[in-house]
């Protein structure tokens, strides 16, 4: 049998129900002991662009 639900078919029901927001990739820049800097990483959901400047 020939198959019937393609991928373009799987992903169309996806991001329903989801709330509105947008996703930023949050970088922190830690300095270690040894003086030596470590990064973080995170993504991080805000409502709206004018808030990445309040991150910590």
């Amino acid at each position: 049998m020939a198959k019937k639900q393609t991928f373009a078919d799987k992903t169309k029901g996806k991001g329903k129900g989801k709330d509105a927001g947008i996703t930023v990739k949050f970088v922190k820049t830690i300095k270690t002991d040894s003086g030596s800097y470590k990064f973080n990483e995170r993504f991080v959901k805000i409502e709206d662009a004018s808030q990445v400047t309040t991150l910590k």
